[in-house]
């Protein structure tokens, strides 16, 4: 299959069999913005980072959380590539924690010098509307702000959470580029259950 697709700017292009496509919103910071405070009923959050040993619980959070918006970069990796992502000290993994189990992921991404990544946030479905969001961004921000860093920046995608750019953009991120991806379809490939994401179909190869 050719690894090239050309795109239609005036109407519909055939997405090819095996294939997933997705519109990306890249939003960025040049300064840290002003501090929000916490939700009220947010004292049950916590976060706890993740080392390299940590692996199956890093997998087990990305799973938990990703199969909801197509996380499927972490899965398709080898388990050694992960553990050394784990152990590199330029990117911080955090477990969000409430009520005594993990309910969130953290990934903050400082391989490039001068500039951080937002490189995965999310949350457990079951505290959503708890205020958690903007706890654990309030975090993410001051853990990034700390560092010697120009720039703070995230990607989101339509396979997230429809509100994700809004809820950047309130955070103090801007829009600065969009674009679109395609790639394989992990469902296909059994990375993935085969019915999450349901409002994406698989489109079948031939």
């Amino acid at each position: 299959m050719p690894e090239t697709l050309a795109i239609s700017l005036t109407g519909t292009t055939d997405l090819p069999p095996g294939k997933i496509a997705a519109i990306v919103t890249s939003l960025e910071m040049f300064a840290a913005p002003p501090v929000r405070p916490d939700p009220p009923g947010t004292e049950g959050f916590s976060i706890e980072p993740i080392g390299r040993r940590d692996a199956a619980r890093y997998l087990a959070i990305y799973r938990a959380l990703g199969e909801r918006w197509m996380w499927f970069s972490r899965l398709v990796r080898p388990l050694a590539e992960i553990e050394a992502l784990l152990g590199d000290e330029a990117i911080l993994f955090f477990a969000v924690r409430h009520g005594g189990r993990d309910v969130g992921l953290l990934e903050l991404d400082f391989r490039v010098e001068g500039e951080g990544e937002l490189a995965f946030f999310g949350l457990d479905e079951s505290v959503v509307g708890k205020g958690g969001g903007r706890w654990l961004m309030n975090r993410a921000l001051a853990i990034a702000w700390q560092r010697p860093i120009a720039r703070f920046w995230v990607h989101t995608c339509t396979l997230d959470h429809q509100g994700a750019p809004e809820f950047y953009q309130r955070s103090g991120f801007r829009v600065f580029k969009r674009g679109i991806e395609v790639d394989d379809d992990p469902r296909l490939a059994g990375q993935m259950r085969r019915d999450c994401v349901p409002h994406h179909p698989v489109i079948e190869r031939r």
